[in-house]
Parts: structure tokens; C-alpha cells; sequence
């Protein structure tokens, strides 16, 4: 995995998916891992998970993703299978580190919520 590959996605994910913002830590923790996990499946060509409303929802924000990457960063149809994995985990920590670790947001983490 590219260092530049890992930025690539970062920043498409922070400019492009408002999943991410959600008002509650757990909410933004459920959708960084239902969502990528399902671009994981997706980009490695393994059929998404979509039996329960969750599933559906996260592969519904997975598909255009996919899509979109691939057609925007020439490295990304390029990528074998077992890379995808180990890209998307390090996209999934640097994630989880910016919008829930490291948020000033003090309603992520409100008692009442």
C-alpha cells in the first residue's frame, strides 16, 4: 500500500461522505466500519452483504465509492484483492482518528445523546 494511495482516499472520503459526521461517536464509528467494510468487499469483487437495512444502507453508500474511486485514481482498478483490505483499514484509522479520537465536537460524546 501507497502512502499516496491512503491520502487519495482520505481525502475523497473527507470531501465527499457526509456518513463520517454524524452527531454521536458510536453513529460515526458503526458507519466508518459498515461503509468500508462494504467497499471492501466490493472493490475485491466478493458479493456485499445486504440482508439486513443496515447492510443495504452501507453497500448503498459503498457503491458509489467504489465507482467513483475507481474511475478517478488510475492506481485504484490496479490494486490487487488482498491490498484493498489493508489500504481500507488504514483508511478506517486515520478516519477514526480525525472525526471521533481527535473532535473538539463535545456533543459526540454527550451524556444525553
Amino acid at each position: 500500500m501507497s502512502q499516496s494511495h491512503l491520502d487519495d482516499l482520505y481525502e475523497y472520503v473527507q470531501e465527499r461522505c457526509l456518513w463520517q459526521f454524524f452527531s454521536r461517536s458510536w453513529d460515526r464509528e458503526e458507519n466508518i466500519e459498515g461503509v468500508l467494510n462494504q467497499v471492501v468487499l466490493l472493490w475485491s469483487g466478493k458479493e456485499p452483504l445486504r440482508s439486513t437495512p443496515m447492510e443495504r444502507l452501507f453497500y448503498a453508500d459503498a457503491l458509489p465509492i467504489v465507482s467513483d474511486v475507481k474511475s478517478r485514481f488510475e492506481w485504484a482498478s490496479k490494486i490487487p484483492a488482498e491490498e484493498v483490505s489493508f489500504l481500507i483499514d488504514g483508511l478506517k484509522t486515520r478516519l477514526t482518528e480525525t472525526v471521533i479520537t481527535r473532535s473538539t465536537n463535545r456533543e459526540l460524546s454527550h451524556h444525553l445523546y
